[in-house]
């Protein structure tokens, strides 16, 4: 059987009860008309204790913060026989979201699609996703051959790579050392190279707008969807046999204990990643303290923009790390495979950790001078305490606790996600949902390691992998038609 480990991304790090949205197996269950929320405003008050670390479950449930390609629609999905909208146009697909996982899409479909098909790109921005708005100053976990591998591995990406004119942002990862990371922004200036060729692709046609109501029309065997334009306040409506979401997650916040006298700040994880944005929203003059929540990547790379926060210019910064463990996870090159390599510590952060975090090094580092590590294992009842006794004293919070998929429609039906075919399921008759698909960090491949573990695959090369194994079959029904 199977080993679970709960997945790096979307691991949660507070004791709360939360709604559960999703299924334990390796599928996702969508709820019926989800209301928005927002995870602090609309949660409940009471803080319940419920040990959320046993549960393999991913990822957790549906957050209806922050920004989405995707609208609220009240009849999402539906599959019905009402009259469907008169549609401006047809075309072979549509595509939403410009992230990685959006930009990689839409090269395998050029690929797969025969010449006279077209492609509809849907993006507020086209600026790479969330990788260009909030992490070009986090270094990445993934090292540069894999970044240049992803440029390189379908024939639309290889055509713009060729005729760009050089130096450019492939040249600039091509003089890197292929073995060593780098920081995520030179992987956004290869999103934006790539953008901008594939926008330029007479096969695709790119709209700066967002989906708004979707209908599938069984007698055109096609999704009938509403695009939203608020620069120019109009609507239209396109029809598409393939429909694929790229809609990307952003970082969880949940609501504290309430039994904390005194709530710190809530200091964003995307400000907490960026150090030019960090020291100017902590103030030099006084001391104060910044808690972080968490053992994963992201709240070491936070620690260290701290400690080197602290050292640079705020030598009154003190911090409190809450974490469940003293022994760090890291992945592991195990020769043909990696171990933990979607959950361990990778790159400068694992450096980082093992030098001044990590078990009996923390005591034996100087950052020990100025960062409490605060023990929350030992259970839910410990572990709240902990957050009682510690978290007062702090003045502002970092959860580093994993990141939460983007809104997604209101559904009429039950939905699962497939974290396998990268398909949907009818909850209640388990058959798949024609012509919905969905990949990138909010839509990741499930896979199991040689070892039984279970883990989801986030990564710009494994969407790339996960999308050749299974858009395949996406497209067959288009390019049989």
């Amino acid at each position: 059987m199977p080993r679970l480990v709960a997945p790096t991304f979307y691991r949660h790090s507070l004791p709360c009860k939360l709604p559960r949205y999703y299924s334990k197996s390796s599928t996702v269950l969508l709820p019926a008309s989800s209301p928005a929320l927002s995870p602090l405003k609309n949660m409940p008050s009471a803080f319940p204790v419920h040990n959320l670390r046993p549960q393999p479950a991913f990822p957790p449930p549906i957050s209806m913060s922050g920004s989405s390609h995707i609208r609220s629609m009240s009849a999402a999905t539906q599959i019905n026989n009402s009259p469907p909208r008169p549609a401006s146009e047809r075309v072979a697909a549509l595509v939403v979201g410009a992230g990685p996982s959006g930009i990689a899409v839409v090269g395998n479909l050029l690929e797969l699609l025969p010449p006279d098909k077209v492609v509809l790109w849907v993006d507020p921005r086209f600026q790479g996703g969330r990788i260009n708005a909030h992490y070009r100053e986090v270094p990445s976990n993934t090292k540069v051959k894999l970044f240049l591998d992803y440029a390189q591995a379908v024939e639309p990406f290889r055509e713009i790579v060729e005729s760009t004119p050089k130096p450019n942002a492939i040249t600039a990862l091509q003089d890197l050392n292929p073995s060593d990371t780098c920081p995520l922004g030179k992987a956004g200036d290869m999103l934006l190279t790539l953008t901008s060729g594939l926008s330029a692709n007479s096969r695709v046609k790119i709209s700066h707008a967002t989906v708004g109501d979707a209908q599938w029309v069984s007698a055109n065997s096609s999704w009938n969807m509403r695009i939203d334009d608020e620069n120019l306040n109009t609507s239209t409506s396109v029809e598409a046999p393939i429909v694929v979401y790229c809609t990307g997650s952003s970082p969880t916040v949940l609501p504290l204990p309430v039994s904390i006298l005194r709530q710190p700040n809530i200091l964003d994880l995307d400000i907490a990643l960026k150090p030019s944005l960090l020291k100017e929203h902590i103030p030099r003059d006084r001391e104060l303290c910044v808690g972080v929540i968490g053992a994963s990547h992201s709240a070491i790379l936070v620690l260290m923009n701290l400690v080197k926060l602290h050292t640079d210019s705020h030598p009154l910064l003190k911090v409190r790390w809450f974490t469940r463990t003293k022994n760090l996870k890291y992945a592991e090159d195990m020769g043909d495979w990696i171990l933990y390599d979607n959950t361990g510590l990778k790159g400068l952060a694992a450096d980082f950790a093992q030098k001044h975090l990590d078990g009996e090094s923390f005591s034996r580092s100087h950052v020990s001078g100025f960062i409490t590590r605060v023990d929350c294992s030992g259970g839910t009842n410990q572990e709240l305490q902990a957050y009682i006794q510690e978290m007062p004293s702090c003045d502002y919070l970092v959860q580093a606790v994993g990141y939460t998929r983007h809104p997604l429609p209101r559904l009429h039906q039950n939905l699962r996600y497939n974290h396998e075919t990268g398909g949907f399921l009818e909850q209640s008759t388990d058959s798949p949902v024609p012509g919905l698909f969905g990949t990138g960090i909010a839509f990741p491949e499930r896979v199991v390691d040689p070892h039984g573990n279970v883990e989801y695959s986030v990564g710009f090369i494994k969407f790339m992998r996960y999308l050749k194994k299974v858009m395949p079959k996406w497209v067959a029904g288009v390019n049989n038609s």
